[in-house]
Parts: structure tokens; C-alpha cells; sequence
């Protein structure tokens, strides 16, 4: 199953490509579900709720405050003995409101939810690019987090916890602490898993203009440090370009000049009209349906490790950063970890098993490519007989 992520600047219309691309999916005979808090509108032509999309296409609509309240209210009941012990008072759902984060966490379960359906492709609309760089790499952190807070070697030592509770005289983390993190990083793994799937992949949906060029960048440079594909950069609201209208013509020369920037950095561009409105109702979507279908995305770019024992007595490993520049990278060693910064975004990334038993010995930046230069460490490489 195809999933596409679709994301954007902010009022760039994303959610408006998301709902294009799914019908016109759907009207192609493909089962679609799409993925979004505020397409509903668009498939309606007063701009009500359309109680249903048709077309074979399904709308599934994240649900961050009742989300929020279940998790909570399941968690507070796992944890009813400790909270007793406590004197604390038990909330009750009427009295929740969710808190910062709650949207992204729903997102989250959304996306994994949409894989485990029986439809063909599902579009999801993601929040604005800095955002959706930022949910799509959770996954990935928050279990980080949980291996270093709660490793599997403490979990499976849980069963002996009542008997070191009695002789330290001190309460150890009850059970349900590391069932709720087992849960948690299952659920954690599984929406990963899709996020980092060769069928998925990202549309990036700009308005050609001053900051679309610097978009472009961050998103692919983001994406590739998460390990990502970027789908297609599609080119929105463009104006006619045979206007007699002095005014209208100056804004379409400068739009022009930015799609041709966005052109030579991607090689291809999808490019949609302004309607001159808002988009309302399946006819004005069908206007706006993408010139190429959700086909298999382009690979991403693999981290190889070269081997260069013996022309240079190292192993060079390759990272693609498309965009990158030398003032933006940081580099620091920490374990079998290696902390990568780029710009705004970091990265701890695991490093292959045989770079494990090297040191860092430099690092070049060629066209995009990373280049970290390991040397084996003799104490821990395989003596060769």
C-alpha cells in the first residue's frame, strides 16, 4: 500500500492538494483514504460537512481531544493503586482538555491506523513543513528516550521488584510503569515502521514566491536526515501568464522566476492553476488533481559504508544531505551513536556494526555527500590470521 505524506508552507494549500490527489485516486478506480482534520469542507460545495466522500474514497479525521482523553484516562487507571496511595483525586473525562502535543500524538495514530487498512493508498494531510519534520521524527526520539530511561535489561528484572521493594525498604516502579512503556513503544515502533516504509513517501506543496526556494531546501534537507523520500514538489496557485493586467502580470512574472528556481532544484515540478476562489466541492478539486499518479516514490539515497582499508586504511561512510553546507554540520562520536547536526535539525543515528569497533578520523562534505572517515581500532577489529 502507497502512503503519501503531503505537507507545505503554511497556507500554501497542502490540505487542498491532499484532497485533490485522494479523489482523484479514488475516481481512478484505487481504494484511497485520506487522512486530515479539514478536508471535509472542500468536498462540499457551501463549504458544510460533506458526511461522506464517495468515489471510493473514505475520510478518516484525527481526533486529538478524545484521543487525548483515553490515553489519559487509561493510563490514570493502570496507575489507580500508586494515585490511592497518594491521596490524589481521579480526573473525570468531562473535566480533560487536551494539552500541547495532543494533536501531534493523534496524527501519529492515525498514520498507523491508515496502514493497517485494506485500501490501496492513503494520503495524509501532515501540518505545516517545520511541523510535520518535526512529528515524523518523534517516532524514532521518543523510543530513544524510553530505551535510555527504561532499558529491556531493567524491564526484565520487574518480577524481582516486590522482593528489592522489601529489602531496600524503599517503593520500587510498580508494574505497570513498564507495561505502559512496552505498550507505548510498541505503538511507537509500528508507526516507524511506516514513516520509514519504501512505499511512503512525502509531496511537498509550495507557492512559488520568495520563500519557496528555502522551503525546498529544508524539506529535503530534513527529510534525507530522517531517511526519507520526497515524493514531489508540487507548484500551487499559479497565475495565468497571458493577463493584460499590468498589476497581475508583474505577480506572475516574479511567480515564473521562483518556478523556474524550483524547476532547476528539482528537475520536475507538478504545477496546479488558481481558480480565482477558494476550492469548493469535487469539481473544483477535480481542476486541481495532480498531473502524475501515486506511483511507486523514488529511492532514497542509501548511508553505504566504503571500504577503504586498503588504499587508505579506513572505512568511509556515506550520508546523503542534499543542501547541506560545512558551517551548518556537527559531528560528535558518543558511543555506538553518532549525534548529527544539520542546521536546525539533529539526529542520533546508530552507527553499522563494523563502524562500532572504528574511531571518527575525519569528516568532508562533496556535492551533498557526507563523507565520515573511520579507522579500525586494533583492540577491537578482527585480527586476520
Amino acid at each position: 500500500m502507497r502512503i503519501i505524506l503531503v505537507t507545505g508552507l503554511g497556507g500554501a494549500g497542502r490540505t487542498t492538494v491532499a484532497a485533490a490527489t485522494a479523489l482523484a485516486e479514488a475516481r481512478a478506480g484505487r481504494r484511497v483514504l485520506l487522512v486530515s482534520e479539514d478536508a471535509d469542507p472542500l468536498f462540499s460545495g457551501d463549504g458544510g460537512d460533506s458526511g461522506g466522500s464517495g468515489d471510493g474514497l473514505r475520510i478518516l479525521r484525527p481526533a486529538p481531544a478524545a484521543d487525548f482523553r483515553r490515553e489519559f484516562l487509561d493510563l490514570q487507571a493502570r496507575s489507580g493503586a500508586a494515585l490511592d496511595l497518594l491521596g490524589a483525586a481521579p480526573f473525570e473525562d468531562a473535566e480533560l482538555t487536551e494539552l500541547p502535543g495532543s494533536r501531534q500524538f493523534a496524527l501519529l495514530r492515525s498514520l498507523r491506523d491508515a496502514a493497517q487498512g485494506d485500501h490501496d493508498l492513503a494520503v495524509v494531510d501532515l501540518p505545516p513543513l517545520p511541523e510535520a519534520l518535526a512529528v515524523l521524527a518523534l517516532p524514532e526520539q521518543l523510543r530513544r528516550y524510553l530505551r535510555r530511561l527504561l532499558p529491556t535489561e531493567r524491564q526484565a528484572a520487574r518480577a524481582l521488584r516486590p522482593m528489592l521493594a522489601q529489602l531496600a525498604g524503599v517503593p520500587m516502579p510498580a508494574q505497570w510503569l513498564y507495561e505502559t512503556t512496552a505498550r507505548w513503544e510498541a505503538e511507537l515502533a509500528a508507526v516507524q515502521a511506516v514513516v520509514e516504509a519504501p512505499t511512503t513517501s512525502v509531496r511537498l506543496v509550495l507557492e512559488p514566491g520568495p520563500a519557496a526556494g528555502r522551503a525546498l531546501r529544508t524539506a529535503r534537507l530534513g527529510l534525507a536526515l530522517q531517511g526519507l523520500a520526497l515524493d514531489t514538489v508540487v507548484a500551487n496557485r499559479l497565475l495565468p501568464a497571458d493577463s493584460d493586467d499590468p498589476w497581475l502580470a508583474g505577480l506572475t512574472t516574479q511567480q515564473h522566476r521562483h518556478l523556474a528556481e524550483l524547476r532547476t532544484a528539482t528537475g520536475a515540478v507538478d504545477e496546479l492553476p488558481h481558480l480565482g476562489r477558494d476550492p469548493r466541492g469535487p469539481e473544483d478539486l477535480a481542476l486541481l488533481a495532480p498531473a502524475r499518479p501515486a506511483a511507486a516514490p523514488a529511492p532514497v539515497p542509501e548511508w553505504s559504508v566504503e571500504d577503504r582499508r586498503e588504499e587508505d586504511g579506513v572505512l568511509v561512510w556515506h550520508i546523503a544531505l542534499p543542501g547541506a553546507v560545512k558551517e551548518e554540520l556537527s559531528l560528535v562520536r558518543r558511543g555506538d551513536e553518532l549525534l548529527l547536526g544539520v542546521g536546525a535539525f539533529r539526529r542520533n543515528v546508530p552507527l553499522p556494526g563494523a563502524l562500532r569497533r572504528c574511531t571518527v578520523t575525519g569528516a568532508a562534505l562533496v556535492e551533498g555527500d557526507l563523507r565520515v572517515r573511520f579507522t579500525p581500532d586494533p583492540g577491537l577489529w578482527p585480527r586476520t590470521p
